[in-house]
């Protein structure tokens, strides 16, 4: 294994994290600089944890939890996506500004979609393990591990900003739009999961 193969893994790992951070843009355009780093460094620091659990758990909790995780992922994004879809939906119904009813994005919730999108990384933790046994990783399993939170942090930033303009521009239906691409993508995880 070589750098650049950690570096293609980050990436990889930080699609779903991309999807979700332009979500958290589109739903709350308003947000501003010091959040969308947040955002982003939230989804880095577990996409970097995780691995480094994988690892030092080891082969027994890490593969209990790779079984769970596309089930755990779905239910978790499926109940944010659907909360966000009926809020939206119910504001239309009152006839209320979409913005007015707009649940802000809070640390709880930045947590829970981090974890989320970031339980896949616990496989790699175990493919760490599993090389380093070998004397094939190119570094220490946490400089390893740094470099996918790092990449995942690059990938995340400018997600939010361009999910920020695309909500500004289609702000009335950027709430049930952005329920919508939470829920796929946690049957994406789902799908991935089982097949």
């Amino acid at each position: 294994m070589e750098i650049w193969e950690i570096l293609f893994i980050g990436a990889a790992l930080s699609m779903d994290a991309f999807a979700v951070g332009m979500t958290n843009g589109m739903t709350e355009p308003e947000m501003g600089k010091g959040k969308m780093l947040l955002i982003a460094f939230a989804f880095g620091l577990f996409q970097f944890i995780m691995p480094v659990v994988g690892y030092y758990g080891g082969y027994a909790f890490s593969a209990s939890v790779a079984k769970i995780a596309p089930y755990l992922s779905f239910a978790i994004l499926s109940l944010i996506g659907g909360k966000a879809i009926a809020d939206s939906l119910l504001a239309e119904r009152k006839k209320a500004p979409p913005l007015v009813v707009r649940e802000k994005l809070g640390p709880g919730k930045l947590a829970v979609q981090a974890v989320a999108t970031s339980l896949d990384a616990l496989a790699v933790g175990i493919t760490f393990l599993a090389a380093d046994a070998g004397s094939a990783l190119p570094a220490h399993p946490v400089v390893c591990a740094l470099i996918i939170g790092i990449v995942t942090f690059c990938f995340v930033l400018p997600a939010v900003r361009i999910g920020k303009v695309a909500g500004n521009k289609i702000s009335r239906n950027a709430e049930i739009l952005g329920g919508i691409m939470l829920v796929a993508i946690g049957v994406k995880l789902l799908l991935e999961g089982i097949i």
